[in-house]
């Protein structure tokens, strides 16, 4: 899948390092482990491994986005953490909910200004949640944003909904004063952003690399202690790990085959690492407006045919865990309903008991070893997974394995990502793995993924629940959970949602997505770990702003 907004999908690649010439050319910005840099001045360098050309485009809205537009340039409300659960007051100091859910409050920092100098108040917040409701959707329970004053802004709901305070404080907040003059502001690429944010001021735009400066006006300057970012553009990871290895990028937030010889081993004492498995549970998309995936018998019987836990120590170097039938990734582990994990078979390896499982649905085995359709068609489909993920790929690679044992055919199709995103979002694709959503409670997941309201038909784009699938049994229990705050009631109805997600399959879980993050201390200290998860070591995610605050360049 191409990234969204709030892109989620750590993608990797297996092939062409399109940037490094720019590495062995000393233009990295970053030293070797052996010959650091100690002036104090150094940028802090990172590599974006699925992006071989950057494009000068940072429209907080594009789906073509330039990194770190939503991490560095522009802010949130709040900043939610799921390494810890904390949740970090930034643009707004604090908030409430009206005791009938009919609306939230936010009270605004005084004193921040946009990098233009120009004053941040409760008019760009009012201003860019309509903005963003046009050309994104979303937001279906937001009645209206008010400016109460400088200071305060008010979102009237037109039904009680919990998940809207998480929603309405993670939205990166843009300025009035700049947008309400562009003409088109799906196409506009923003070239000169004006942000709120602590590295606002692009600087030397090539199309492998660029840097971001320090904010003149920011906030906290006493927190804009690196000199500033540079990003490296990739075609691969085999490019942006060669990087890394050679100490030449200070983060490296991708995936990396054995990490522990391959990065770390190069150098310990100053080399780490910390997948978190707080990220998004992946999971194989079924497209069920096509058959035989509109059946939940055969989804199960497909997901009971493959072996999860050697798609985890393979084809993902044991960086993570299988997924139980709850789909609940780790980030939820106390909501999660164990009884129903230990009475579900469907995510448990047996290839016999699928094969008997597809025998009853009607997809009979035949005297060459491979299945049939009712139709007497051969039982045979598509994987499609981006060229670049090569972790992915080896997933995918795994699962067509794993069913050609049970006389199923399943042909891994990797093109582009831009092209496998398109036939997700379409809904022309057979099979997939995609991420799901993610927030603070499973409600996002369960409504992502078996909610009617996120279900488009066939040739209309979809952002979400490309699988299309939705029951109106989740829209009741996902309207119950929205409509209270108390937290017993939501525990109750999300056992609900885990039981019917169970009993559905609407999407195939796999395993929770690590959240990659490997970095070297040499140049910068002060780096989030697992014995002080501030946040994630994520560079894509709402918590990146926390890092690069707290990082601090090693000088002397």
């Amino acid at each position: 899948m191409a990234p969204s907004l709030f892109g989620r999908r750590r993608r990797v690649a297996a092939a062409v390092p399109l940037a490094v010439a720019l590495l062995l050319t000393g233009c990295s910005g970053a030293a070797s482990s052996g010959a650091a840099d100690a002036s104090g001045d150094q940028l802090l360098t990172i590599p974006r491994e699925d992006m071989g050309t950057f494009t000068r485009n940072f429209n907080p809205f594009s789906p073509n986005v330039a990194p770190m537009t939503q991490q560095a340039i522009y802010e949130p409300m709040f900043v939610y953490n799921p390494a810890d659960g904390s949740t970090t007051p930034w643009l707004a100091t604090e908030w409430t909910t009206a005791e009938d859910g009919l609306s939230v409050t936010f009270t605004l920092r005084s004193g921040v200004r946009w990098s233009d100098g120009e004053p941040f108040t409760a008019e760009d917040v009012a201003f860019t949640f309509p903005l963003q409701k046009e050309l994104l959707g979303g937001y279906e329970y937001l009645e209206s944003v008010e400016a109460t004053d400088e200071r305060t802004v008010t979102f009237t709901l037109n039904r009680p909904f919990s998940p809207a305070l998480f929603e309405l404080g993670k939205q990166v907040i843009i300025p009035r004063h700049v947008w309400e003059d562009v003409a088109d502001p799906a196409k506009d690429t923003n070239p000169e952003p004006v942000g709120t944010g602590p590295y606002t001021e692009v600087a030397n735009f090539q199309s492998q690399s660029f840097e971001l400066m320090p904010n003149p006006n920011y906030w906290q300057p006493e927190k804009q202690r690196i000199a500033g970012i540079r990003m490296l553009a990739f075609a691969g990871n085999t490019g942006a790990n060669l990087a890394a290895t050679n100490g030449e990028v200070d983060w490296a937030p991708q995936f990396i085959p054995n990490i522990q010889e391959s990065y770390v081993a190069h150098d310990p004492e100053h080399r780490h690492y910390w997948f978190p498995p707080t990220g998004a549970m992946i999971n194989w998309h079924m497209n069920t407006t096509k058959a035989p995936f509109d059946d939940p018998a055969v989804r199960k019987a497909l997901s009971q045919a493959i072996d999860r836990e050697t798609i985890v120590e393979v084809g993902m170097n044991g960086y993570t865990e299988p997924a139980d039938c709850t789909g609940l990734s780790g980030g939820y582990e106390l909501w999660r309903d164990q009884s129903l994990v230990d009475s579900c078979d469907w995510t448990t390896f047996d290839a016999e008991a699928a094969g008997k499982a597809l025998d009853e649905a009607g997809y009979p085995m035949g005297p060459d070893g491979t299945r049939t359709m009712p139709n007497g068609e051969p039982f045979a489909f598509d994987i499609s997974v981006g060229s670049s993920s090569s972790d992915w790929l080896s997933v995918a690679n795994i699962i067509s394995q794993n069913l050609a044992e049970i006389g199923v055919t399943a042909n891994v199709d990797s093109p582009d990502w831009p092209a496998v995103s398109a036939d997700y979002e379409n809904g022309t694709f057979d099979t997939g793995i995609v991420w799901s959503g993610n927030g603070p409670t499973p409600y996002e997941f369960y409504r992502d993924s078996m909610g009617t309201e996120r279900v488009k038909p066939v040739g209309e784009r979809a952002l979400e629940n490309y699988h299309r699938y939705g029951t109106e049994e989740a829209d009741r229990l996902l309207a119950q959970f929205a409509a209270t705050s108390d937290e017993a009631e939501q525990r109750a109805v999300v056992n609900d949602l885990q039981a019917l997600f169970a009993e559905h399959a609407p999407v195939v879980p796999l395993f929770p997505g690590p959240e990659w993050g490997a970095y070297t201390d040499v140049r910068f200290t002060g780096w989030p770990t697992a014995e002080n998860p501030y946040a994630t070591l994520s560079a894509r995610a709402s918590t990146t702003v926390l890092v690069l605050t707290s990082l601090t360049p090693v000088t002397g």
